[in-house]
């Protein structure tokens, strides 16, 4: 596992690749917006950007980094099929997309964006699959370093277990209050990494009083608390904020330790926050 303690430091996926263990989110930015802020991101030490094609961020990213003046090879960038391109032939085609988007010849990592499930098709795990085998090929390649999945739960990652290739990465929605404990022992027991989407569950863990008044102990804000809580769990957390003083601080995490109280404290915490999204439910 990484060295939490050092922004530099990386995990080290069940491939060997190693992913920076702090990532940039770009979720609901712009292309303009990620443009901007991918570039405050990356001058200030960023080196692992999430995007999607869902987003419709990508050619605003890819800018961004090319702009940064700093090397593709330094820069670890992600990014997901789409629930409309799932299948073998989509999957190869929106890959394509994604690639003349960002101006780039290959991707760090390409994810599924949401599983497709029972309660809209009846071959759903054919469907996952088509889009796995698609993923693997481009994957050996060489046009893609790793590949996972994303809002995957343990039932939807099964038939993806048996493949000659198996997940690398299964980035969920998590944050105190969501813990989704079930699927991250899955992830674990299968060498699988997980990374955290929406960490500050949206910018509703901010004002909550037990973490307002745990981060205070350490002289950190609500968000830095919940970042290194993350990092303190195993998992890569993937922050989003525009504003530049916000992107610099969330990457300021690396100066202090949770005690086991505290994580035992914040890990117990009832469900707060949720999008609501659940992968077997979302009607996208």
């Amino acid at each position: 596992m990484s060295n939490i303690h050092n922004p530099q430091s990386a995990f080290t996926l069940h491939n060997n690749y190693k992913i920076p263990c702090l990532g940039y989110g770009t979720w609901r930015a712009d292309e303009q917006t990620a443009f901007a802020s991918v570039k405050i991101a990356v001058e200030m030490g960023y080196r692992h950007i999430d995007t999607a094609a869902g987003y419709k961020n990508e050619a605003g990213v890819g800018q961004a980094v090319r702009e940064s003046g700093v090397g593709r090879e330094n820069v670890f960038i992600t990014s997901k099929v789409f629930n409309d391109n799932r299948g073998y032939k989509t999957t190869l085609n929106a890959f394509e997309k994604t690639l003349s988007e960002l101006k780039t010849d290959y991707l760090d990592l390409y994810l599924i964006h949401w599983p497709a499930s029972a309660h809209r098709f009846d071959n759903w795990e054919q469907i996952n699959l088509d889009t796995w085998r698609a993923m693997t090929e481009l994957y050996k390649a060489g046009r893609i370093k790793a590949i996972g999945v994303s809002n995957f739960k343990p039932h939807h990652l099964r038939a993806l277990m048996e493949t000659e290739v198996k997940p690398m990465v299964n980035q969920i929605e998590y944050h105190p209050g969501q813990t989704q404990e079930e699927t991250v022992s899955f992830c674990r027991e299968n060498n699988i990494l997980v990374e955290a989407w929406g960490p500050l569950g949206q910018g509703r863990m901010l004002s909550n009083p037990t973490l307002a008044e745990t981060a205070a102990k350490y002289g950190k804000s609500t968000a830095q608390l919940c970042i290194k809580w993350c990092l303190q769990n195993g998992v890569l957390p993937l922050p989003k904020s525009v504003t530049e003083s916000r992107i610099k601080e969330n990457s300021e995490v690396f100066d202090f330790e949770i005690s086991a109280e505290d994580m035992k404290r914040i890990n117990e915490m009832p469900y707060i926050g949720g999008s609501g999204n659940d992968p077997d439910t979302v009607d996208f």
